[in-house]
Order: C-alpha cells, then sequence, then structure tokens
C-alpha cells in the first residue's frame, strides 16, 4: 500500500458507526455518521493555501482531498456533529511508504496540524498526530474495497496516557 492507493481506495461517500470510550469521563459514546472524501486537484486555491502555510512546494505533494462529516451521538443527542477539512499527502521522497498529511482542522484539536504518516506491511496507513494538549494516533485499514476500519488514540500531549479510544467501522455507500 502506498499514499496513492489510500487515497484512491478512501474516495467516495461513506456510513460509519463508531464507538468511543471517553477514559476522563468515563463515558461510553456511540456515534452514526455519514462521511464524504472528494479528491481536489493540486492547484486549487484552498490546497495552494496550505502548502504555502506550511512552506511546502505544490509539487512536493500528492492526491489532495477534501472530508466533511456529519454525524450524531447519543451523549448529546441536540449536538449534530459536523465539519471539514483538507488533507494534503506530502510523501517522502526516500521512502514513499511514509510521509506527512498536512491538515488545515485537525482530528483532536480544531487547528491546523502536520501529522505524520507511514504503511505497515499489512497495508495499514498509521498517522500520529502531536498538537498542543494532546496526540492523536489513528489506524485505518480495509478488510475489502468498500469495508474499512479505524482506530483512533487520543493521548495526552506528554503520551503518558489515553484519554480516548476509539473503533469505527465504515461502509462505503454503493450507488
Amino acid at each position: 500500500m502506498d499514499i496513492t492507493k489510500f487515497v484512491e481506495m478512501s474516495l467516495g461517500h461513506w456510513r460509519s458507526q463508531r464507538s468511543a470510550h471517553h477514559l476522563a469521563f468515563r463515558h461510553f459514546e456511540e456515534i452514526t455518521s455519514e462521511i464524504d472524501i472528494k479528491p481536489l486537484e493540486k492547484n486549487d486555491l484552498e490546497v495552494l493555501q496550505l502548502c504555502q502555510s506550511y512552506q511546502i512546494a505544490p509539487e512536493m505533494i500528492t492526491h489532495p482531498f477534501a472530508m466533511s462529516w456529519e454525524g450524531e451521538s447519543d451523549w448529546d443527542e441536540q449536538e449534530v456533529l459536523k465539519g471539514s477539512t483538507i488533507l494534503i499527502p506530502v510523501p517522502d521522497l526516500d521512502n514513499p511508504s511514509k510521509g506527512r498529511l498536512l491538515r488545515d482542522q485537525g482530528y483532536a484539536e480544531t487547528i491546523p496540524s502536520v501529522g505524520h504518516y507511514y504503511f505497515t506491511e499489512d497495508g495499514t496507513f498509521v498517522l500520529t498526530t502531536e498538537y498542543d494538549r494532546a496526540t492523536a494516533e489513528e489506524k485505518i485499514w480495509f478488510a475489502s474495497p468498500n469495508i474499512r476500519f479505524r482506530v483512533s488514540l487520543i493521548k495526552t500531549s506528554s503520551g503518558s496516557g489515553v484519554v480516548t479510544a476509539s473503533f469505527s467501522s465504515e461502509i462505503r455507500g454503493l450507488s
């Protein structure tokens, strides 16, 4: 697996069922959501602006994409969870199985972020992103072209403890 194949396999509309354990609150949460992942052009204005903000030359990037989501949680049934972000892979020139992932909005904190990714031998995408107050580690793998799984850990910024652990199963919507 490489970043090109991973992004191409991820494009589309996904239905997600996530179970999250918020250890600090001793709370278990169920989240259902719809996720859309769409390709972007390298010359898209938002892509160019994000590259510029990190001083990354556009020719260094590959397969930028946008992700949006909308969902519901059983924790706060009044609140609709929704958002969007732009993601830009920057593969390592010496090793195409790893690189950086630029985001205009992070996973653990809603600030711009840069994560570091790599692929394991079995094709699992592993992304680690350090934020001001936390570190997020995500692992995503495909069971089939239309089913993927995601495990996420939110750790303290020092990495000494896990704050949240979640598991998601995601099924591609077929038209």
